[in-house]
């Protein structure tokens, strides 16, 4: 019976040995994923640093943009408003230029009968003044 004693110790020292052996195994082959996880990171780690670096780069220039075309869209909207003043101000002139002439018509319309009057009046004033031109030549003459 101590011999069976014996036997099952070694059986139990042998199923050791070989659970030791696995657990080792299993440990190294663990071992060697964490490695590589590890490196992985690493190189992730330093992927990151570079789109970390490349985005606030492009953030900054991007921001930069913004202003720049802040800046310019002031600037356009100043040349709209000085365009819009100056549409305004020629639309005042025009509506100016209207009223004139419709205000010059009306007093034409209404002094036209007038002025048809002064035409005649006028006409007969130089009709008048070429006939005492003509005759006062002959006035002279006969004086001398």
């Amino acid at each position: 019976m101590i011999i069976i004693l014996y036997i099952a110790a070694l059986i139990f020292a042998v199923a050791f040995a070989v659970l030791v052996i696995y657990i080792s195994k299993t440990l190294k082959s663990a071992r060697k994923t964490l490695e590589n996880v590890a490196s992985t990171m690493g190189g992730l780690e330093k992927q990151m640093e570079g789109i970390t670096t490349e985005t606030t780069s492009l953030l900054q220039k991007t921001n930069h943009l913004a202003e720049d075309i802040g800046e310019k869209t002031q600037k356009l909207n100043t040349l709209v408003d000085g365009v819009k003043g100056i549409g305004d101000s020629v639309h005042e002139f025009n509506q100016s230029l209207h009223t004139m002439s419709n205000n010059l018509k009306h007093t034409a319309d209404q002094n036209k009968d007038n002025a048809a009057q002064a035409m005649k009046w006028g006409q007969v004033g130089i009709d008048l003044y070429k006939k005492w031109k003509k005759e006062k030549p002959k006035d002279e003459h006969v004086v001398q």
